[in-house]
């Protein structure tokens, strides 16, 4: 696994943030590289908007530290204006029109681009006199997004608000970002359930499960973490003997086993030999199997747990 050397932008240690009776980040510890697009993934509450929301100076944490751009975020009028947070839940004034909203955020931001807000507005052709309570789900994202793009914020959040885009708008959405973060690099980072369609944008993945950094590496890295065989039961079976099994489907003699962990030239070899189809995992595929993994671990301990407490 190789190491991110690039100077972080944003830095986390300890991060914990409790609720009466939920933990929502459990110790978190994670660096968000200076000038990188980066995936922060992970299913509904295992706490990533808290982990953003946080950085953001939204939320206040319950243990922990942040530092962003080398500032200590909460109530620091040196970093709040460096940051861009948009959401797909963003929340407006009730006679807000989209025009409002885009006339504050070129006031709060100072590197807002007017010339290519109005591209954006024209790309996704947002009614600016529509207020933005009355309008569709689509547009609402919409709005939300030519913020967070125009804005051109140091760091910038995108806690899935083109969730609500359709798939045209939503791959509208992934051009112009990668278009202007060429131009114009700055730290940003991606929330979201749809990995494969992000998966060509992002240069890092942080992968939290249940409060906690299950995975934070390069997307290069991740392409060889995991392999899949599929042939003859036996066959299979003698390839990954040994290997941690992330997945495994049988159907008869046929068997589809996903195993962690890249293959030695040998076993290359051996595969051939043995006429097995050996398939990539794509990201989508390595989140979920992971995330199912951990899950099983984290169940099973808990109900080893319950089970010894029964006996003492």
């Amino acid at each position: 696994m190789s190491v991110n050397t690039a100077p972080a932008a944003i830095e986390v240690a300890g991060l914990s943030r409790r609720y009466r009776n939920t933990t929502a980040l459990d110790g978190v510890t994670v660096r968000f590289a200076k000038d990188q697009i980066h995936g922060l993934l992970g299913r509904n509450g295992a706490g990533k908007t808290t982990l953003m929301s946080i950085i953001a100076a939204q939320d206040w944490p319950t243990e922990g530290q942040v530092r962003v751009l080398g500032h200590t975020p909460h109530e620091n009028e040196q970093v709040l204006p460096m940051m861009c947070f948009v959401r797909e839940d963003q929340r407006y004034p009730d006679d807000a029109q989209a025009k409002h909203a885009f006339k504050a955020a070129s006031l709060a931001y100072e590197n807002w681009d007017w010339k290519f807000a109005n591209r954006l507005i024209r790309d996704f052709r947002v009614p600016e006199k529509t207020k933005v309570k009355k309008m569709s789900r689509g547009q609402k994202s919409a709005v939300a997004v030519i913020i967070g793009l125009a804005a051109r914020a140091e760091v910038t959040f995108f806690d899935e608000p083109y969730m609500g885009l359709d798939a045209v708008a939503r791959q509208l959405f992934y051009d112009r970002l990668l278009e202007d973060y060429s131009e114009h690099p700055r730290t940003v980072v991606l929330s979201s359930h749809l990995i494969d369609e992000i998966a060509h944008l992002i240069e890092n993945v942080v992968l939290i499960d249940s409060g906690r950094v299950l995975l934070d590496e390069p997307v290069e890295d991740l392409r060889d973490r995991a392999v899949t065989l599929v042939g003859r039961s036996d066959a299979v079976a003698e390839v990954t003997a040994g290997r941690e099994v992330l997945n495994q489907e049988s159907m008869g003699r046929i068997t589809r086993t996903t195993v962690l962990g890249r293959l030695s030239e040998q076993e290359h070899q051996r595969v051939r030999d043995l006429d097995l189809d050996l398939q990539p995992v794509s990201l989508q595929q390595l989140i979920v199997r992971l995330t199912t993994r951990q899950s099983a671990a984290r169940d099973l301990n808990d109900s080893n747990h319950g089970h010894g407490e029964g006996e003492k």
